[in-house]
């Protein structure tokens, strides 16, 4: 399964640095059709959820666990993500779809993301082993300063787990900690292009301003994890089910529409409005 499209030298520096980019992932038509369809299919919009900033700022998502037989299924499943996902994590155990996530910021209105890590919630699964839990971020718009982009602090990934705590309805990571990260390691925006994709670990430090420009900023962010990490706090069960691969070109030929799964994330399950743990459901989102 190792057999990805990522060069040595990529995987050194996803190890090193905590993420690597990789450029013209997808081509401009399967792009094109997968925002087509997120702008456009019903079950995203009525399964997004509306997260605020701390500045009363919203931000959408739409999460699900099962990848299903349909567009987006078919992009988390295809073999260039898969092989390449297979190449950084630190296992030889088969491959297991986490959750994606359609994030949807939209211009003038799309909220920020406060400083955090991946696994800074997933922990609360009680995911056992960080390096073999991976985020893989599709750029289906363009993605830039002036609109929001990912932020990451370089090479954070190696300090380990930091504390996490609310802020609004939003779970941040302990900001005297960050505020030492970047005293010590670099800040890089995360410019991309729409079709590329970023990989990053989950326990590279990362957030995203408000999108503050007439330009959306929409991408979808698939989370992978090794067999082999067991959660011991998971109520899912597609984290430990082995993804059934299929061909790259399944994303063009797919003539359907809509996101087949019916296991989205409810927003009356979402222990935030509780204020009882909502961490324990959504890693915070970016």
């Amino acid at each position: 399964m190792k057999n990805g499209l990522l060069t040595s030298d990529e995987i050194k520096n996803y190890h090193r640095d905590g993420y690597v980019i990789k450029r013209n992932f997808f081509k401009e038509d399967e792009i094109s059709k997968l925002y087509k369809i997120a702008v456009e299919d019903d079950s995203i919009s009525k399964n997004s959820l509306d997260l605020n900033d701390q500045s009363g700022k919203k931000t959408k998502l739409a999460l699900w666990f099962t990848p299903g037989n349909d567009t987006f299924g078919y992009l988390t499943r295809s073999k260039r993500i898969v092989n390449s996902v297979a190449q950084l994590l630190d296992s030889d155990a088969p491959v297991c779809h986490y959750h994606s996530k359609l994030m949807q910021k939209e211009p003038r209105v799309g909220g920020a993301w406060e400083w955090h890590q991946d696994y800074g919630y997933w922990y609360k699964n009680q995911f056992m082993f960080p390096d073999q839990l991976i985020s893989v971020m599709v750029a289906l718009t363009d993605a830039n300063q002036q609109n929001g982009c990912l932020q990451v602090i370089k090479g954070s990934h190696k300090l380990g787990r930091v504390n996490h705590g609310f802020a609004g309805e939003q779970v941040g990571a302990d900001m005297i900690f960050v505020d030492n990260a970047l005293k010590t390691m670099d800040l890089v925006y995360v410019e991309l292009k729409a079709g590329d994709v970023l990989f990053f670990h989950s326990n590279t430090l990362h957030r995203s301003e408000a999108n503050l420009s007439d330009s959306p900023r929409w991408s979808l962010i698939s989370c992978y994890n090794s067999q082999s990490n067991l959660a011991y706090n998971e109520k899912s069960t597609s984290y430990h089910t082995p993804v059934s691969i299929v061909p790259d070109e399944a994303i063009m030929a797919w003539q359907g529409s809509g996101v087949s799964t019916n296991d989205f994330l409810k927003k009356e399950e979402d222990p935030a409005l509780k204020n009882t743990g909502w961490e324990k459901e959504v890693e915070m989102a970016v």
